[in-house]
C-alpha cells in the first residue's frame, strides 16, 4: 500500500495579508519534506470560491512549484475541474502535459465534476448536466494528449477542429487518470471507465472492502476504457496526525479534522453564504455540536475505543477521527486498509487551524514509525497485483472501441494563417 498527502489549502478566519501567501509557503515545506521521507504522492485539489475551506483554484501553479522542489513524490491533481466550463479540455491537456515534463513525468491526472452552488453557479454549469461534462470533456482531454494531430470534436458541450494540441506527456500514453468518488456509484464508475478511484467518503477499512471489491469486479466485467490505458487503483482519503501519545495526536489534529468536515457540509449540504462575508470558522465553533462535527465527541468516544474509526459516535454526534492517533494506532488502522486491498491511503493534515510545526512532526514520526513496513510489503504487492491484473487488462483494453479516435474530417485537412493586413488581424 501506498501513501499520499492531501491539500485544500485551508484557511479559515480571520486573515491578514500575508495569510494566503504563509499558507502555501507552509505547505511547499511540508510536501519538500514528504518527498525526501519517502511519500509517494501529493495530491491537490482545484475549487473556486469556496473561502476558508479551499483556496487552491489554480492546482496547476501550485504542482508546477512542488515539482521544482521535489525528486520523488508522485503530483497528484485532486482533482481537475473537467466540465468544459470550467477549463477547456484542450487547456486541461496542455498543463497536464507541460507538468508531465517539467516534473520527469510524475503526474497523476484526477478528474472531477464539482457539486457546489458556489462553483457550478459560478460557472454557469446545470447540475444535472455535469456529469455528461465531464465524460465528454475527460474524452477530449484524453484525445488531445495522445492525437497527432487532434482530430477535432463535435459535441454537446464542446466543439473543436483539428489541431495538434502540444507538448504531448512524458508518460505514454498518457498519465494515469483518476475521478473523485464520495459514493459507491461513483466508484462503479470509475471501473467502469478504467481509471482509479479517489474516494472522499471517509469510510472504516470495514465499509472499503465492499467498495475494493466492487471496483475489482466491475473492472473485470464490464470496463471499457475512456482512455489509452487502464489505472487499477482505489484510494481512500482520512484525516490525520501522528504524535507519540494520543491525547497528544487529539489535541493537535481533531479540531482541524471537524472542521474540514463541517466546512465541507457548508458547502455541499446545508449551509448558506454571503461572498466575502460569512464566517465559516465562526459557524464552525458555534454550531459543530448540532452538526455532528463535535471535536469533543471524538474525545469522549477515545476513552471507549480500542481501535481507530473514521468516525466515532458518542450520544448520538459523530465526528472525525481517521488516522489521528500514536504510531501503533496509526499502524493498527492502516494494516486494515492493506489486508481489504486499498491502494492507497491519503492523509488530510492541513485542516483546519492545525499547525504547521505540528504538521512537519507528524510526518516525521510516521515516516520514521510507521511507514516503513508498508514499505518493505509494498513492492511484492505491486509484483503480484501486476501479474494478476494482466490478462484482465488485456481483455480490458481489447474492449476499446476504434472510433474513440476517429480519422480526420478529410486527408488532406489543413487551415490558413490570418494575412497580416486584414482588418482586426
Amino acid at each position: 500500500m501506498k501513501f499520499g498527502i492531501f491539500y485544500e489549502h485551508q484557511l479559515p478566519r480571520p486573515w491578514d495579508d500575508d495569510s494566503e501567501h504563509q499558507l502555501l509557503k507552509n505547505a511547499l515545506e511540508q510536501i519538500e519534506y514528504a518527498d525526501t521521507l519517502g511519500i509517494d504522492y501529493v495530491w491537490e485539489v482545484e475549487h473556486h470560491f469556496l473561502e476558508e475551506y479551499s483556496h487552491s483554484s489554480a492546482p496547476e501553479v501550485f504542482l508546477a512549484a512542488v515539482s521544482q522542489r521535489t525528486k520523488n513524490i508522485r503530483l497528484g491533481h485532486g482533482i481537475v475541474q473537467t466540465p468544459p466550463p470550467f477549463n477547456h479540455p484542450a487547456r486541461i491537456a496542455e498543463r497536464i502535459a507541460t507538468l508531465d515534463l517539467v516534473s520527469d513525468g510524475r503526474v497523476e491526472f484526477g478528474t472531477g465534476e464539482a457539486s457546489s452552488e458556489a462553483e457550478l453557479g459560478g460557472f454557469g454549469i446545470e447540475p444535472s448536466e455535469k456529469r455528461a461534462m465531464w465524460e465528454e470533456g475527460l474524452r477530449v482531454v484524453l484525445r488531445c494528449m495522445t492525437e497527432a494531430p487532434f482530430t477535432g470534436h463535435t459535441g454537446n458541450y464542446v466543439t473543436m477542429p483539428p489541431r495538434n494540441v502540444v507538448p504531448k506527456p512524458l508518460q505514454k500514453p498518457h498519465p494515469p487518470v483518476w475521478v473523485a468518488c464520495s459514493r459507491r456509484e461513483t466508484i462503479h464508475l470509475a471501473a467502469q471507465k478504467g481509471i482509479g478511484a479517489l474516494t472522499f467518503a471517509f469510510i472504516n477499512p470495514e465499509e472499503a472492502t465492499h467498495w475494493v471489491g466492487d471496483y475489482y469486479k466491475t473492472l473485470e466485467d464490464e470496463c471499457v476504457p475512456i482512455g489509452d490505458a487502464v489505472n487499477p487503483n482505489v484510494a481512500a482519503v482520512t484525516t490525520f496526525m501522528c504524535a507519540p501519545t494520543e491525547e497528544e495526536a487529539l489535541a493537535r489534529g481533531v479540531e482541524g479534522g471537524n472542521f474540514f468536515g463541517y466546512s465541507l457540509a457548508h458547502y455541499y449540504v446545508f449551509g448558506r453564504h454571503a461572498p466575502a462575508q460569512t464566517d465559516v470558522w465562526a459557524e464552525y465553533v458555534r454550531q459543530r455540536d448540532d452538526q455532528g462535527f463535535s471535536p469533543e465527541a471524538v474525545f469522549a468516544a477515545a476513552n471507549n475505543s480500542n481501535r481507530l474509526g473514521a468516525k466515532v459516535v458518542e450520544q448520538g454526534r459523530s465526528g472525525l477521527r481517521g488516522a489521528i492517533g500514536t504510531p501503533a494506532q496509526i499502524r493498527e488502522y492502516l494494516r486494515r486498509f492493506e489486508e481489504v486491498g486499498v491502494d492507497q491511503v491519503v492523509f488530510v493534515s492541513q485542516a483546519g487551524k492545525n499547525r504547521h510545526e505540528h504538521i512537519m512532526e507528524s510526518l516525521e514520526l510516521f515516516g520514521r514509525e510507521v511507514m516503513p513496513e508498508f514499505k518493505e510489503r509494498d513492492e511484492k504487492a505491486q509484483r503480484e497485483k501486476a501479474t494478476r491484473l494482466a490478462p484482465v487488462l488485456d481483455t480490458v483494453m481489447a474492449r476499446k472501441p476504434a472510433e474513440d479516435h476517429p480519422p480526420l474530417p478529410r486527408p488532406d485537412y489543413e487551415f490558413p494563417a490570418i494575412p497580416l493586413g486584414r482588418p482586426n488581424g
